[in-house]
């Protein structure tokens, strides 16, 4: 597979996956009418409506861990071949947690107070993040990678209590103490 039919793949993907959520009743934009660039809370109505936020991050995350994953599983696939893997992995697990079940439990387990689910143009854009983590862990060297998947676990952790390792552990294992120092408390 050429890098152009994979770039046609990969519009397609994101496309249908924004085509589904829209099916399932999602947002296009923030309710607020608005569509901003940055929003710097985590508690606010506007996260994960606007198209970047902390979460962004963890996006970046999955791109970089994914990346590793296939190379390690799949290391003889093309790269174009793994990319779309990994594309339709986020693709489906953007449109899993904005189903009713996940947002529910986001909202019981996790620091996403008041999650009321992504917007449709925040979820192409958490899909977009995924392609930069994976395209930089293509490029980085192993270090480079594993620093920056620290940065972007370790910064979120301070400046908002969550990242990607605390959703997870609380979406599948809920901590009271954690929840707790999350919390502020």
């Amino acid at each position: 597979m050429n890098v152009r039919r994979a770039a046609l793949a990969a519009l397609a993907i994101v496309a249908a996956a924004a085509a589904i959520e829209l099916a399932m009743g999602r947002n296009p934009i923030c309710t607020c009418g608005t569509v901003d660039l940055w929003v710097g809370a985590r508690d606010s109505p506007k996260t994960s409506q606007m198209l970047a936020d902390w979460y962004s991050l963890s996006h970046i995350v999955h791109g970089l861990l994914f990346y590793g994953a296939l190379w390690l599983v799949f290391r003889r696939a093309a790269v174009e071949r793994r990319f779309l893997a990994t594309l339709l992995i986020e693709v489906c697990w953007e449109v899993i947690e904005n189903t009713p079940l996940v947002i529910d439990r986001y909202r019981e387990t996790t620091a996403a107070l008041g999650y009321s689910g992504d917007s449709v143009v925040n979820s192409v854009s958490d899909m977009l993040m995924m392609c930069v983590g994976f395209f930089a862990a293509r490029k980085l060297p192993v270090w480079g990678a594993v620093l920056l998947v620290l940065g972007l676990e370790i910064i979120p952790l301070f400046v908002i209590r969550d990242n990607l390792t605390l959703n997870v552990w609380n979406l599948l294992a809920p901590n009271p103490a954690v929840g707790a120092w999350q919390a502020g408390h």
